[in-house]
């Protein structure tokens, strides 16, 4: 069974809860405004944007050599949500919000970030392997760096595109448009963007292109890739949810409170001929509504059993 069989159409809002689109484009956001924000202090005091480059922005781009990702080992991750232009941050974003809207409508919110944390990976470990491995290079790599969300953005669109081949945009406009034609589009623009700079930026994005692939295709087996980093997420936010129960509590709960539907125990009297006849009596004396609840079950009891 494919994954969009199994999936259910899910209606997207802006800020809606577990909205990964949302918050991935976020943090795009405030990242890149940090640094234009300190890029602005370094040129009102007249210092050269070099010195912002070897100050500042070596902390957040991905650089080629691996000598300095050891140093700065972090840079695999931030990378990918760095920008130090803002048509590329202009760019990347509404591609990111096109795509990453159809593949959230399609497979669901859970999946888009480790998806787009996956085409990043795969983008700079290949940027890596590219500048290492081709000898015309490695002259050259000192001056190279990989940034933008270019590789996850890649991921994303041919993922979507993957899923539904079929899928329509603007159905408007004389019964839409395939998401292939626009995912042909972007790819083109992408890899001619790119290739501008280094071979070894577009093969980034390719390596996320063919992380795409491979993420829909362990769904439609039933795998799902991103099931770990999941369950990480909501670990790590449920510690600061004084809501959310802990393990132990959960499982006490389970195991003392949890009667899954059944009644509590209920100790009940034992029935002998004696015990009624007082009960009998009592009746006689003061009437049936004198009875308490335990005596008007003995009687029922016994009217049941033919004591």
């Amino acid at each position: 069974m494919g994954v969009l069989e199994r999936a259910k159409t899910r209606k997207i809002f802006f800020g809606t809860d577990h909205d990964a689109l949302v918050r991935i484009v976020v943090i795009n956001i405030l990242i890149t405004a940090v640094l234009f924000l300190i890029r602005s202090i370094y040129q009102l005091s007249g210092i050269e944007l070099s010195h912002f480059q070897s100050d500042i922005a070596v902390w957040f781009v991905l650089p080629s050599h691996i000598s300095d990702l050891l140093v700065r080992p972090w840079t695999l991750l931030t990378y990918m949500f760095t920008h130090l232009e803002i048509l590329s941050l202009l760019a990347n974003m509404l591609w990111l919000w096109a795509f990453g809207f159809i593949f959230q409508d399609l497979i669901g919110r859970r999946k888009l970030a480790p998806l787009y944390l996956y085409g990043g990976l795969a983008g700079g470990f290949v940027f890596l392997s590219y500048c290492y491995f081709v000898p015309a290079l490695r002259d050259t790599a000192s001056s190279l760096y990989l940034t933008g969300a270019n590789a996850p953005v890649m991921a994303i669109a041919v993922a979507a595109t993957y899923a539904a081949p079929k899928y329509r945009i603007f159905p408007m406009l004389n019964g839409g448009i395939r998401l292939w034609m626009l995912t042909v589009v972007y790819v083109v623009l992408s890899i001619a963007g790119t290739s501008l700079t280094s071979p070894a930026t577009y093969s980034a994005a390719l390596a996320g292109a063919l992380v795409g692939i491979l993420f829909i295709s362990r769904l439609n087996n039933g795998h799902d890739p991103g099931r770990w980093m999941t369950r990480m997420y909501d670990w790590f936010f449920d510690l600061f949810n004084p809501d959310k129960m802990t393990v132990a509590e959960a499982n006490k709960k389970h195991i003392f409170y949890d009667t899954h539907g059944k009644s509590p125990f209920h100790k009940k009297p034992t029935l002998n001929q004696e015990r009624i006849d007082e009960i009998l009596d009592k009746i006689n004396l003061s009437g049936y509504h004198s009875l308490t609840v335990e005596e008007k079950d003995i009687l029922h009891r016994a009217g049941e059993e033919e004591l």
